[in-house]
């Protein structure tokens, strides 16, 4: 099968729009036509050479679609069924996956290929690599059944496609990662899309507090729209001191979800004392965080966050309903839809601050 799909082939490049050819469906994959998929900041901080990545790959890894063809083995999807895919695969035999941990699968290869089988995605001789498991930014993947899971076809493919990503790791950073409590104070540093995933998580967790930072004042009139109660514009003070008076004392969680080191520094200083920082942004390679030990003293802690500790085949369901009872905004966050040709022009509107969440829609 013959595709159009958006190729990286060298670091800080743009994207070029290539034929690329899928392999028919093995026993346990899935052929999806993708519908919409979310353009994500790390998408950008691959193309940045930020993130390490086997070169030549189709980005996208935020995509919804329908399912066109099963492998012999699939159970949980058919042809014609509605399906959302998240990045995190995970092989259901390891410990952590046996533990009920599958977002920290260590054997994610059980659900490639092997080395001796044709690629999923390829251009003639040459292998494309679909990124991270999934090249959502085609006009159809190829996955293993593990990627998707089926969703109502009620629910608007370019919204619920959000739930692959920015949503289930935003929302669930608040929810399963920190276990945000009722009645707590919460700081996020970092309006983006994950950001504000992070304020809706902690809005339906029932903090009384929520405190947006973040250097765009459009980002941060966005977030109190989202559910942030207080915002703070760093260029204007000095933020530690200013959530610390806020809160009266310290916020009982802080969420970098940037990925700059200093940000994660400044979330565990604006902690209250047995306050918990989450580091839910990418931070590249090589970089390091310096923090005061002393501060351990007062009981404080730092986690980190993978994909918003989820369990995709329950959390994705259980975040559609929350957005078909009006709880969960994903219309919102959408500033806007673009063809698979902008797909350029959606990275410069990353760096530029001016959206929440591009999606890329295909015919």
């Amino acid at each position: 099968m013959q595709i159009k799909a958006a190729v990286m082939r060298a670091t800080n490049q743009p994207l070029t729009i290539e034929d690329v050819d899928l392999a028919a469906p093995g026993p346990e994959e899935v052929l999806v036509k993708t519908v919409a998929c979310g353009v994500c900041h790390s998408d950008l901080h691959t193309m940045q050479g930020n993130i390490a990545t086997p070169l030549p790959t189709v980005l996208g890894h935020e995509p919804a679609g329908i399912v066109l063809a099963v492998g012999e083995r699939v159970r949980n999807v058919a042809v014609g069924d509605h399906v959302i895919a998240c990045t995190s695969l995970f092989c259901g035999a390891c410990p952590q996956c046996v533990r009920g941990w599958p977002h920290l699968c260590t054997d994610r290869g059980a659900c490639r290929r092997g080395a001796d089988d044709a690629p999923r995605m390829s251009n003639g001789n040459e292998l494309i690599h679909p990124y991270v498991d999934l090249g959502g930014f085609a006009e159809a993947m190829l996955l293993h059944f593990r990627a998707v899971v089926k969703i109502d076809p009620s629910i608007p493919l370019d919204r619920a496609a959000l739930v692959g990503c920015a949503v289930t790791t935003g929302v669930g950073a608040a929810l399963n990662t920190a276990q945000v409590a009722p009645g707590s104070t919460v700081a996020v540093f970092g309006a983006g899309g994950v950001g504000i995933s992070v304020i809706q998580g902690a809005r339906i967790a029932g903090a009384r507090q929520i405190i947006a930072i973040d250097l765009n004042p459009r980002k941060l009139e966005s977030a109190l729209k989202f559910g942030a109660t207080d915002v703070i514009n760093p260029d204007q003070t000095d933020v530690v001191k200013a959530i610390k008076k806020m809160t009266r004392g310290g916020a009982d969680y802080a969420f970098e979800a940037v990925g700059v080191p200093k940000l994660l520094e400044q979330a565990f200083y604006c902690l209250a004392p047995r306050g918990t920082a989450v580091l839910v942004g990418a931070i590249a390679m090589g970089q390091t965080v310096s923090i005061n030990p002393g501060h351990f003293f007062q009981e404080k802690r730092i986690i980190g966050c993978m994909m918003g500790s989820n369990r995709f085949t329950v959390d994705a369901p259980h975040y559609l309903e929350l957005y078909r009872q009006g709880r969960l905004d994903l219309d919102g966050m959408v500033t806007r839809t673009v063809p698979l040709d902008q797909v350029n022009d959606a990275f410069r509107a990353i760096e530029a601050g001016e959206v929440t969440r591009t999606v890329l829609t295909f015919n």
